[in-house]
């Protein structure tokens, strides 16, 4: 399997990080479903553009709050463009932050999920919002856990990382697989 490799994470990636999975998804019969990180939905909407159909699409965004009190990234004009095209958001909260990051934030030290995220930053931090975002589509039944999926994940704006992973549900956490990264960031 090929392996794009960008030079740094960020934004100006997207188009071929969009590029790359649309190449790998025409090459596949099996994967029907990408889940992508799109705070605003620009991505999202980048990622539908260049599939033109051909999977699925569940855009991950932030929970309300999550820069600013009583707001969300994404506006609701976006959300209705997502919707009419069939593009399902999901707004939650991290999986691997959530509330543990309150405590944290409250009362210092760590919580064990903050080793999980760390741990898997070490591959890139897409890597780690990858894996975040597929457990949250499938604790909210948005997809269905033991089967393949595209994740796809960035840090801030864009997205730079791209894996095929079978998601777990977060009770299940450990038994999250990756099975190849599609894209990513070299540092």
């Amino acid at each position: 399997m090929k392996i794009t490799y960008f030079e740094k994470e960020g934004e100006d990636y997207t188009d071929e990080l969009v590029a790359a999975v649309k190449e790998r998804l025409d090459e596949s019969d099996e994967i029907d479903t990408i889940v992508i990180a799109s705070a605003t939905g620009k991505s999202a909407l980048k990622l539908y553009d260049a599939v033109e159909g051909d999977a699925e699409i569940i855009n991950v965004t932030h929970h309300s709050g999550f820069k600013e009190e009583n707001t969300l990234d994404i506006t609701d004009e976006m959300l209705e463009t997502l919707e009419e095209k069939g593009i399902s958001t999901l707004i939650g909260c991290h999986a691997f932050s959530g509330a543990n990051r309150g405590v944290t934030n409250k009362y210092g030290g760590f919580a064990p999920l903050d080793i999980v995220s760390d741990t898997l930053r070490m591959i890139s931090h897409g890597v780690k919002v990858a894996c975040e975002i597929s457990i949250m589509a499938a604790d909210a039944g948005l997809i269905s856990v033991g089967e393949e999926i595209i994740a796809i994940g960035g840090r801030g704006s864009g997205v730079d990382t791209a894996v095929i992973l079978t998601p777990v549900n977060a009770k299940d956490l450990f038994n999250l697989k990756i099975h190849e990264i599609i894209a990513m960031p070299r540092d």
